[in-house]
């Protein structure tokens, strides 16, 4: 006859098991925000945030930027508009708006060597804002501001 001790030692072992299976399927990933900027309209109506992070976890490591348009007036969420992956914790990015209607992104890779940076996702126009991406010539290292 087994004792109550044994009895639970399967359950125990089934339950780890469980758990362990979780985190490695992408459940217990690690996220950090590595870079964070923000530029307002001229006219105050709109904020462009861009957000650096950096997952890691067994096979889920993945790096990407994402810029995020929202208006200041009215309750709705930001809206994604870019999406950007790279090799490295953070990538050079600049946001500015040339008017109020008109939201300019320029992007290149961070100064690491190898860096490459891929455009994933890209919005041209979102709530009457037009949105436009140059990649930053070659050899330019303007850091992110």
């Amino acid at each position: 006859m087994k004792t109550g001790k044994d009895s639970r030692s399967p359950v125990r072992a089934a339950i780890s098991l469980i758990i362990i299976g979780v985190c490695f399927f992408g459940a217990c990933q690690d996220v950090a925000t590595t870079w964070l900027a923000e530029a307002r309209s001229p006219d105050g109506l709109w904020l462009a945030t861009a957000r650096s992070q950096q997952w890691g976890g067994p096979g889920t490591a993945y790096d990407a930027t994402t810029v995020y348009l929202k208006s200041i007036k009215g309750p709705q969420p930001s809206a994604q508009i870019l999406l950007f992956s790279h090799q490295y914790a953070t990538m050079n990015l600049t946001m500015k708006w040339v008017t109020p209607k008109h939201l300019e992104v320029m992007y290149g890779p961070s100064a690491n060597p190898g860096d490459h940076v891929s455009l994933d996702f890209q919005a041209v126009k979102y709530g009457g804002i037009d949105i436009s991406v140059r990649e930053f010539s070659s050899g330019a290292t303007n850091p992110p501001q």
